[in-house]
């Protein structure tokens, strides 16, 4: 049986991702961000059954000692912790440094010396920015949009350099925009449905016209474990995504209209990033995770809306819906 490390695993992502691995069977150590409440972020919602077959490590991703650390006796890697908010990433640059691209290396590092078997470093579809053609492939060019895409631009070049130059079994995961329960109210659908759920009448977004690639939380983990099981996805950066697209002002729509059709959508100015950082339209290739991988999209857009509704109807009381959420 190997063991597991993920990082982030206290996340949106990297919960469900320790979820899955944990019922395929795997050991899995998850490396959460220590604070002194001691809470595991999205870990403690976990029945009790679950949270026993999991491995804790509290530590910094910043800190390279703590990071060794926890490398140690480890198989494989699924690196996922991160800074991820685009509008914090406009006043707080320092910060996405030092956790995407320091934290990044403190990984590959340690991995080096641990001689660790396979490392996954998450990307993120930003790093593309708008799309020049589509779907967007893996040999699409980079535009640093944002602090934040910039940075993750950076961590995925460190990735490819240890790769190339220590030979490491290092591959690059790239997921386009991710979405259902547990996700925070930063991101654009868990926005909306909180603002419903309240019974706002006006619901505020930023740019509606921004056409992303949405794919269900759990299509994104299983993509993840698919991409980890086949030798041929060494050395290769690699989308998950459902080759789909939907405006934001279409999306918000259908949420308006499943959960209240009353509501009307109004643009927030705080909201719209600034001209030249937006990313107006992502549709990402899947072509080469297909080819590469068993992995195939399980949910509908309409499928993973309506699990994902149901989630935060049954948590509204985590979200402060009456803010914006940087």
């Amino acid at each position: 049986m190997k063991k597991i490390l993920v990082t982030g695993a206290d996340g949106f992502i990297g919960s469900h991702l320790v979820e899955q691995l944990i019922k395929n069977g795997e050991k899995v150590k998850a490396f959460v961000y220590y604070n002194s409440f001691n809470t595991w972020g999205w870990l403690d919602t976990f029945p009790k059954e679950l949270i026993e077959n999991i491995e804790i490590f509290t530590g910094d991703i910043r800190d390279p000692n703590g990071v060794r650390e926890a490398l140690r006796e480890v198989d494989e890697v699924f690196h996922l912790a991160a800074l991820i908010a685009i509008p914090f990433s406009y006043h707080s640059p320092d910060s996405y440094v030092d956790t995407n691209i320091k934290g990044t290396l403190n990984v590959l590092q340690a991995a080096k010396d641990l001689k660790t078997k396979r490392i996954l470093v998450t990307s993120t579809s930003e790093v593309y920015g708008t799309a020049q053609y589509v779907p967007i492939d893996e040999k699409h060019p980079f535009q640093g949009q944002s602090p934040y895409s910039a940075t993750k631009i950076g961590a995925d070049r460190l990735a490819e350099s240890f790769y190339r130059s220590f030979k490491m079994p290092v591959t690059i995961v790239r997921p386009f925009n991710t979405y259902g329960p547990r996700q925070s109210a930063r991101a654009v659908i868990p926005t909306v449905i909180t603002q419903l759920l309240s019974g706002m009448a006006e619901i505020k977004l930023g740019s509606l016209t921004p056409t992303r690639d949405f794919v269900y939380v759990k299509d994104t983990a299983q993509g993840f474990i698919d991409i980890a099981a086949s030798d041929k996805t060494i050395g290769q950066e690699i989308n998950i995504a459902t080759q789909q697209e939907i405006s934001i002002g279409q999306l918000a729509q259908e949420l308006i209209d499943q959960i209240n059709p009353q509501a009307r959508l109004i643009c927030d100015q705080q909201r719209l990033r600034p001209e030249k950082s937006e990313v107006n339209r992502l549709l990402g290739s899947n072509e080469k995770i297909r080819k590469l991988t068993a992995w195939e999209p399980k949910y509908s857009l309409k499928k993973g809306l309506a699990e994902t509704i149901v989630f935060f109807m049954e948590n509204l009381g985590r979200y402060k819906a009456d803010i914006y959420n940087l």
